[in-house]
């Protein structure tokens, strides 16, 4: 009675039992929570009462909070438990339903396959004799075209082997003589071909002369000619290239000669350790 008392004297009106458990998440419970506080602060200023009971109005009001959840909850599974068992038992119901209704579909195509089967058995029992019979009648009128067929074509055979007989013969002399005239040809082909062969060697020795001479003449005026491009004397010294070339390389020689024996006597430097 006390407990009621003081809850009404801070404004708190309690929770109805018969009311379903919410289905809002605990951000909405959050905010109902603050702004059930904040009707509590409209109709009584909380920060106004001691620490005692400040702690007896968080107490009472965890409890009842925690007394409400547990019924919520408590309903909750009550009414999950007979939705589950309601459920099963429909479920149940229509699967009983279903198993007898598939039987009975079952049952009646059985019998009308078995109607069928036995017609369909009849009627392939027809077609087979009826095919039979066509095919005994196709397979006798095949073998007399076959026979014939065969005749005709054992005739065209031995007339074209005796057709392809003489071309062979034909196809044979005119072979020969197209062989015979392909080696005349050959034969000319190759003596032309070498006497060209000659002619290009002769040329070649010919302008390799030419060039040596022109090469030997280029030299020689060089060795005629000073720095300026003037003659050196009054008469063209025929042979005066080779000689300058001669000596030149007489000189080179030396000149290796000299920096070899430079580069012998030279001592080796002793690496810094």
């Amino acid at each position: 009675m006390a407990e009621k008392n003081f809850l009404s004297w801070v404004g708190f009106k309690g929770e109805d039992e018969s009311k379903p458990a919410p289905t809002q998440n605990a951000l909405e419970r959050i905010r109902e929570l603050e702004s059930q506080l904040n009707d509590l602060r409209s109709r009584r200023d909380i920060t106004g009462l001691s620490r005692e009971e400040f702690e007896i109005l968080a107490t009472e009001t965890a409890m009842s909070m925690i007394k409400s959840a547990q019924q919520r909850e408590a309903k909750a599974n009550a009414a999950v438990q007979r939705l589950l068992a309601e459920t099963n038992r429909n479920s149940k119901e229509k699967i009983d339903s279903a198993e007898a209704k598939a039987k009975a579909i079952l049952s009646s195509a059985e019998t009308r396959g078995r109607k069928y089967i036995s017609a369909a058995e009849g009627d392939a029992a027809d077609l087979i004799s009826t095919a039979e019979g066509e095919a005994d009648q196709i397979l006798n009128e095949s073998a007399r075209n076959a026979s014939q067929l065969t005749s005709a074509a054992k005739r065209d055979a031995q007339r074209l082997i005796e057709t392809a007989a003489r071309n062979i013969v034909d196809y044979r002399s005119w072979l020969s003589s197209a062989i015979s005239e392909a080696e005349r040809l050959h034969r000319a082909q190759n003596a032309s071909l070498n006497a060209a062969e000659n002619a290009i060697n002769e040329s070649r020795q010919k302008l390799k002369h030419a060039f040596e001479r022109l090469a030997q003449l280029q030299m020689d005026i060089n060795a005629n000619l000073d720095g300026e491009s003037k003659p050196v004397g009054k008469t063209f010294v025929v042979g005066a290239g080779k000689k300058a070339a001669q000596s030149a390389a007489r000189k080179q020689k030396a000149a290796n000669n000299k920096n070899q024996a430079a580069a012998k006597k030279k001592p080796v430097k002793k690496k810094k350790k």
